[in-house]
């Protein structure tokens, strides 16, 4: 670990208030505008603030408050804290997807830091997109950085009932659609699904990517687990403003923290966890701005050893709430340590092992032993085959066993559009056995790859009593979802990947434990209908959506912008200060 501190003279900062020039006297005049003296910005590290609060963004209401909080403990620390706002990732409201935006925040992160007197970072956020966004662009511009996680929301609760948001609503949508529920019975859960501020409280994607933040090493230890109206959370965040200020001073940056190691333990933990698909495309990102190599086949070589000990929903029984109670990150990672690498460093100072050394579990029905896990192997696995030849993701433990080796006709959905008009057609020619297949729902294609992977069971197999059958998209689906859905089909339909060819009635094979998903179709009807394939046309013209279109990568690469990743040129220089 860095062992030098840095002296005041070193800092950015003092390029923009401690020199003795025209520039640097507007720079002080106009922060005594704010209100501030000399002796509160003089000597000390500024810290910015990334704040993703916004009221279009439910999951973060309380990240105004938190930001407050984070600035007590950097003025306690002696720092000067600089709050600045950047585009929250609302993923209840925001269209067509973050996931189109989550590399217009990894910009925004990289150049808010770089282009203002920022010496240290505190990046505010957790609901799914905001965390991997915020990560990127800290991660390519490589000043000190830490992670407050908004946390999860409480407990949902009907009738007594304990309720996960995004899994419980996937659930008893398809049982108003069946008529197992009524009417009233749905508007009543509406009321009670999402009772406080935070993410969602399963192990979906806000949660996972918390916890994925806290095993890189970016977080203060047990922070990703506490709940958002928890009084442990702001006094969290101010013990983050405490430990920015000391790491500014230490120069303790993401490229002294992730190595492949570092991402090795995410990966274990992603598996261990049951935690989200999107995990993977996630942290493939942000190994892209570091540097190091993550292809998708190292998350398949560690998920065939890794055991799932979370028994969170949506793989599992319990609430995120629950797994605080039991110990939190740290008692699970302390249950994992056989499997860890436990010299990889954190932002604590110390090492994984250090900061996890001694947790205990409290609830041993949330958090299980190694030897009693919920599945021998990991939550998650990597496909291929000539319908996915750079690969396609699956969460076996969120599906029917009975589904993860299965063959059956195509019914091949062109679009969402043709899939929402035709799925609850009672003539619909669709049996159990059946595979759903849903084209153009990938980065280009959706655009942004939406969430449309967790295809709705068709009414009539509902009424039937069927609760899943395979489905195969180029698209993503919810971390709160489940269900054997392929998900992430490389390369996409809307480039002329295999799952482009597709057609009604074609034969298609998966095979988890083989790790394979091919179509039964010969190559010489394959090129003749390769032949006859036209590109559709991208819908964007100008903006951010064209910069997008032109840009952004498959799944398997992370779906970052090619021009973002560190090995697409040299860096980016600091800014002249005229």
């Amino acid at each position: 670990m860095t062992t030098r501190r840095k002296t005041a003279e070193e800092f950015r900062s003092h390029r923009w208030y401690g020199v003795d020039d025209v520039r640097a006297f507007g720079h002080r005049s106009r922060t005594k505008q704010m209100g501030f003296a000399t002796e509160d910005w003089a000597g000390k590290p500024v810290i910015g603030i990334v704040n993703t609060w916004s009221e279009a963004n439910s999951c973060h209401f309380h990240l105004r408050q938190r930001a407050e909080e984070i600035k007590r403990g950097i003025w306690q620390a002696g720092g000067f804290p600089i709050e600045m706002p950047a585009m929250s990732l609302g993923e209840v409201l925001m269209k067509p997807t973050t996931m189109m935006y989550r590399n217009f925040l990894a910009m925004e992160t990289e150049e808010l830091l770089r282009s203002n007197p920022i010496d240290a970072a505190v990046l505010l956020g957790g609901c799914d997109k905001n965390i991997p966004g915020m990560l990127m662009g800290a991660i390519s511009m490589d000043i000190p950085a830490i992670v407050v996680p908004a946390g999860p929301m409480l407990r949902g609760n009907w009738r007594g009932k304990p309720l996960g948001s995004g899994s419980d609503v996937w659930k008893y949508w398809m049982e108003l659609k069946a008529g197992g529920i009524q009417a009233a019975d749905w508007d009543e859960m509406e009321g009670g699904i999402a009772r406080s501020f935070g993410t969602c409280m399963v192990m979906g994607t806000a949660a996972t990517m918390m916890s994925m933040a806290e095993t890189l090493g970016f977080t203060l230890p047990g922070a990703s687990s506490i709940p958002a109206a928890d009084a442990n959370h702001p006094r969290m965040a101010s013990l983050t403003g405490r430990r920015i200020v000391e790491m500014a001073w230490e120069d303790l940056k993401p490229s002294d923290i992730l190595t492949k190691k570092s991402f090795d333990n995410a990966i274990r933990a992603l598996m261990a966890l049951g935690g989200s698909t999107n995990g993977i495309i996630h942290l493939v990102a942000l190994a892209g701005r570091a540097g190091i190599d993550l292809p998708m086949t190292r998350f398949d070589e560690l998920a065939r050893d890794t055991p799932l000990i979370a028994n969170i929903r949506p793989s599992g029984q319990y609430l995120m709430e629950d797994f605080f109670y039991a110990g939190g990150l740290c008692a699970f990672l302390e249950k994992l340590r056989p499997l860890l690498h436990v010299d990889a460093k954190t932002v604590s100072g110390k090492t994984l092992g250090e900061d996890i050394a001694g947790a205990e579990t409290y609830l041993h029905e949330v958090i299980l032993d190694l030897d009693k896990a919920l599945k021998a192997d990991g939550a998650l696995a990597v496909v291929k085959g000539n319908l996915a030849p750079d690969g396609a993701v699956i969460k076996p433990s969120a599906a029917e066993p009975r589904l993860h080796k299965h063959s059956g006709p195509a019914l091949v959905f062109e679009d969402y559009n043709d899939m929402a008009a035709r799925i609850d057609d009672p003539d619909l020619d669709v049996t159990a056995d059946t595979v759903l297949v849903l084209k153009q729902a990938g980065p280009l294609g959706g655009p942004g790859m939406p969430e449309w992977g967790m295809l709705p069971i068709p009414q009539k197999l509902l009424k039937q009593g069927v609760r899943d059958m395979v489905r195969i998209s180029d698209g993503r689906m919810s971390g709160t979802s489940y269900g054997a859905c392929v998900l992430h089909v490389a390369p996409e339909s809307h480039v002329g990947g295999p799952l482009a060819l597709v057609k009604t009635g074609d034969i298609i094979e998966l095979d988890v434990e083989k790790r394979t998903l091919n179509m039964l179709v010969g190559d010489e009807e394959l090129a003749t209908r390769r032949a006859a394939w036209t590109r559709k046309p991208v819908i964007y013209e100008r903006g951010y959506g064209l910069l997008f279109t032109r840009h952004v990568q498959q799944a398997d690469q992370g779906c970052d912008f090619d021009f973002l990743r560190a090995n697409a040129g040299g860096k980016t220089p600091e800014p002249e200060i005229h």
